[in-house]
């Protein structure tokens, strides 16, 4: 098969071709700008190949259900010129192919269930930290979607008995992407996550932020595998606490090995590396042209 990507994020697109592997022939990225320059990049990128089906893994939220008059969109964002855009429409009327259609985050955990660190699971969590925050799952071999599709980083979250920050998220103080987002740590420590030394205290305040929420979505969705990517994950010394805090908030109540004696398997880093969106992207093609 020879099948399209697209990982449309807020700061910039990937585009690719690959096939049901998940192997990646050819990549290009660009900036994020207005939707008429972006897509007209688009364009000239697929318009050199010839592909039997396109995957679209894209910034929320969106519309993912194929009965609404709006499907296809990206709704309601924040991003400038995107809001209520006909991103899938537009592409379909370019290339009128099978085209799967969903999250970036819910891409990225379909991808790490195809090919990367949750392959021959039917379940997992995976979890973006970084710019914002964002989960997409997998259960029983699905994808969430739901009323809509999974918001995870608007979560309200306890704060750390030493963080008097109520985060940045305008729409829901203490929520988990207001605290533990790279803005966030930026607007707590007056610097880049990036730039902070691996021993910084905001680094515990971080893994007991995302032990919390972890433990949170271990109770509501039972994942068989979490993935933690995103550019904070970067700063892999955030893994060990995350996995003590995992264990602490759950206290005791899952007696599961993968919990007690195996977490540091049962939380990691995506088996895709930085490809994870994109690859996502490639098993959504293959899933349209499947179905």
């Amino acid at each position: 098969m020879k099948l399209g990507a697209i990982e449309a994020g807020g700061t910039k697109f990937v585009v690719a071709i690959g096939d049901e592997t998940g192997r990646i022939e050819k990549r290009e990225s660009f900036p994020t700008t207005t939707p008429e320059e972006t897509l007209a990049k688009v364009f000239a990128f697929f318009d050199q190949f010839d592909i039997e089906a396109l995957g679209v893994g894209t910034f929320g939220p969106i519309d993912p259900d194929p009965n609404s008059s709006t499907y296809g969109y990206i709704t309601t964002t924040p991003k400038p010129h995107w809001n209520q855009v006909d991103i899938l429409g537009q592409l379909k009327q370019r290339y009128p192919i099978p085209m799967g259609f969903d999250t970036d985050v819910n891409g990225a955990a379909l991808g790490e269930v195809s090919f990367g660190a949750a392959k021959g699971l039917d379940s997992c969590l995976y979890l973006t930290i970084g710019t914002g925050i964002g989960g997409g799952a997998v259960v029983e071999g699905k994808l969430v979607h739901g009323l809509l599709h999974p918001e995870m980083g608007h979560m309200r979250l306890v704060s750390h008995p030493d963080d008097e920050f109520r985060g940045i998220c305008p729409y829901h103080p203490y929520c988990f992407e207001g605290l533990a987002s790279g803005p966030a740590i930026e607007a707590r420590c007056h610097q880049k996550a990036y730039e902070l030394p691996k021993d910084h205290p905001v680094w515990e305040m971080e893994a007991y932020y995302i032990g919390q929420a972890l433990a949170t979505y271990i109770l509501i969705l039972s994942p068989k595998k979490i993935i933690l990517g995103g550019g904070v994950m970067k700063q892999t010394q955030l893994f060990p606490r995350i996995h003590h805090y995992t264990q602490s908030f759950l206290n005791g109540y899952i007696q599961k090995p993968e919990i007690s004696s195996g977490i540091k398997d049962y939380i990691v880093a995506p088996g895709l590396g930085d490809n994870a969106g994109i690859c996502g992207a490639l098993a959504l093609a293959k899933q349209a042209l499947e179905k």
